[in-house]
């Protein structure tokens, strides 16, 4: 007897739910699907949701459909996995998600009314503020920033956090001149030879510059990302230049190289030809 798909006129998320749910079963399911736990399908779900930044980044529309999807799959297998433990449901999720859209939004969906964005950000974070305390969330302002969070963007979460009570520099002058600061005493721990100081002096450094980051209204993330995309552009630019030459990259040297980088550079200034 062949085993019934669910049915493609289902409304299209129940469509999803159900065939999660046949891939999860124990017995007539995906042998790797039904093993999978919450912490073996977490980094999946890191991964998608790089890949949405990356089609976003791109500007591939059609690859973002298809990034959103797998995405919404990871939300999907954990609802599933969740439902399997009657913890919750996809519904669940659903309606907490609406439930705080709604709390969140009292000058849409109820009477107040703002003056401003800087007084309608101030009643975002009130409220917030509210929702940890009722979760019994009232210790370190710090508590609920994601450990798993990307590093520099974790730096930024957390010195923004801080710089609601004041713990901040009042200008990105001194956070530049902190820079200076931190670099030298790199510097100095690199002449030293000890690999212990200059790992901490690193860290130092790229805290610091996810805190100008914030000051200057810029997402390091995406700013790192714009300069691998140049890098990689670039030394692809030198690789296929090489090629033209008969030579690889490992049989030119330093100063060919140098040459041909700047050469990327200029016909990145120049523009397409027309």
């Amino acid at each position: 007897m062949p085993r019934q798909i669910p049915q493609s006129d289902l409304p299209s998320i129940e469509r999803l739910l159900q065939i999660m749910a046949r891939l999860r079963d124990p017995d007539t399911g995906c042998p790797w699907d039904a093993e999978q736990t919450f912490a073996s399908i977490a980094p999946y779900t890191v991964e998608e949701a790089y890949e949405v930044a990356d089609a976003i980044e791109r500007g591939d529309l059609k690859d973002l459909k298809e990034e959103l999807g797998d995405l919404l799959l990871q939300v999907v297998f954990h609802a599933r996995m969740a439902q399997e433990q009657q913890a919750f449901s996809f519904d669940d999720v659903a309606d907490a998600i609406s439930d705080k859209l709604v709390r969140r939004h009292p000058h849409v969906f109820a009477d107040t009314q703002y003056a401003s964005v800087a007084d309608q950000s101030a009643g975002w974070e009130a409220i917030k503020a509210a929702e940890r305390a009722g979760k019994g969330r009232d210790g370190s302002l710090l508590d609920d920033v994601p450990v798993g969070l990307p590093a520099l963007t974790r730096a930024v979460k957390l010195t923004a956090r801080a710089a609601r009570v004041g713990f901040d520099w009042p200008h990105t002058d001194f956070v530049v001149a902190k820079l200076h600061e931190e670099l030298a005493e790199l510097q100095d721990e690199i002449d030293a030879g000890d690999t212990a100081l200059m790992r901490e002096e690193m860290g130092d450094i790229l805290f610091v510059v996810a805190n100008l980051a914030r000051k200057l209204d810029i997402e390091p993330e995406d700013a790192l990302r714009s300069t691998n995309a140049k890098f990689t552009r670039r030394f692809q630019f030198i690789e296929q230049r090489l090629a033209e030459r008969g030579r690889t990259a490992d049989q030119s040297d330093l100063a060919e190289m140098d040459a041909l980088w700047d050469a990327a550079k200029a016909a990145e200034k120049r523009g397409p030809q027309t």
